[in-house]
């Protein structure tokens, strides 16, 4: 390796992937030293996330830190394990009800909280072929933390309504020429789901959300998809969902929140009768933060979520994300159980007590 020039040495490097630079960085000292050049991880960061080419990206990555750390912080799966399992007697009272000075223990953080401060960096790829990248600057229709964004339910929609309708512009779509299989006819597919699986299987989100504020990122997404749905809401459309669960302490009464990243794809028909055209139409692509009880988190408490979720627990292992989110959904569904045995226990003592109470009546009566 002595023998080899720097030159060499460097082109060997710019080849690699970013978990092979990494590994190669600690292989020898020349390569340790090189792989400490940005450039190398400006084409990294450019191949795994083409959304980062535009000029303004590479501003924002330089001023965050570099490419190298903005690769370290983006690249692994955000991993939270610390989901209490708490029951649905846990909820005392309301959150609606609480003031602010019991939500947050330091108003100034929440003040010095803007939606002009984070940043949205996109990229959807489908068989290994980048098909949307997009770039948001804050998040829309929100004017500051106060009024209604801060206690309407948070939501950031990347494709604007004309996307969804008859004009062409700027839409994304998937073909037979992109790898979908043929699809002879919708009943077809309703029987053997090829379309569906190719699309559930081959699909994968990034959504790198940064603060410029704070100079951190945190990749949101599970990469791949967490499930899914045919046909949902009607026998054209998928919806397939990622995400990661995120840290909520000192913010919610339930300690974590659930990312939901919804992608939703709808068929296109050549006839509508009987030939299918083997086409998919991008028709949704959201971010929303669920609580426990699957209610949406309002904007305020979502900024909160957001910040401290970029300083949470990352690994490459996409096993141990996966894990994280599979008991974040076990303790869900054990809490939302709870709630409908108490719900029900309710209902019998109102059935029991009215029993009691015309029973007491008729007694009186007669």
């Amino acid at each position: 390796m002595a023998s080899l020039s720097s030159d060499l040495n460097y082109d060997i490097l710019r080849r690699l992937d970013g978990p092979s630079l990494a590994s190669a960085a600690c292989a020898c000292v020349a390569f340790s030293s090189i792989s400490k050049e940005e450039r190398l991880w400006e084409d990294v960061c450019s191949s795994t996330w083409p959304s980062t080419n535009q000029e303004d990206v590479k501003r924002l990555i330089t001023l965050i830190g570099g490419f190298k750390k903005f690769y370290a912080d983006c690249f692994p799966l955000i991993v939270n394990k610390e989901v209490p399992e708490f029951r649905w007697n846990d909820y005392v009272e309301y959150v609606e009800e609480w003031t602010e000075a019991e939500c947050y223990d330091d108003m100034y953080e929440l003040e010095d909280l803007s939606p002009t401060d984070f940043v949205s960096i996109v990229d959807v790829r489908f068989k290994n072929k980048t098909i949307y990248s997009k770039v948001l600057w804050g998040i829309p229709n929100a004017n500051g933390h106060h009024g209604w964004f801060s206690e309407c339910p948070f939501r950031v929609d990347l494709l604007t309504h004309s996307a969804r309708e008859e004009d062409h512009a700027g839409e994304v779509t998937l073909s037979e020429s992109d790898g979908l299989p043929p699809v002879a006819s919708i009943e077809r597919e309703r029987k053997d789901g090829k379309l569906w699986q190719e699309l559930r299987n081959e699909v994968q989100l990034s959504w790198i959300v940064v603060n410029k504020k704070i100079k951190q990122a945190a990749n949101l997404s599970s990469w791949i998809p967490l499930g899914g749905q045919r046909h949902w809401p009607t026998d054209k459309d998928f919806l397939i969902r990622f995400g990661s669960v995120l840290t909520a302490k000192e913010i919610l009464p339930c300690q974590a929140v659930e990312c939901i990243l919804t992608m939703k794809f709808r068929m296109i028909c050549s006839d509508g009768v009987t030939s299918v055209q083997t086409a998919l139409k991008l028709t949704e692509l959201s971010m929303q933060l669920g609580d426990m009880e699957g209610a949406h988190v309002n904007g305020r408490n979502s900024l909160l979520v957001l910040k401290e979720s970029l300083s949470c627990r990352r690994s490459k292992n996409y096993s141990e994300a996966l894990e994280s989110c599979h008991l974040y959904s076990k303790v869900q569904s054990e809490l939302m159980e709870e709630k409908m045995r108490n719900e029900s226990r309710l209902e019998r003592l109102y059935i029991l007590s009215g029993i009691a109470a015309f029973i007491t009546f008729c007694y009186y009566v007669l």
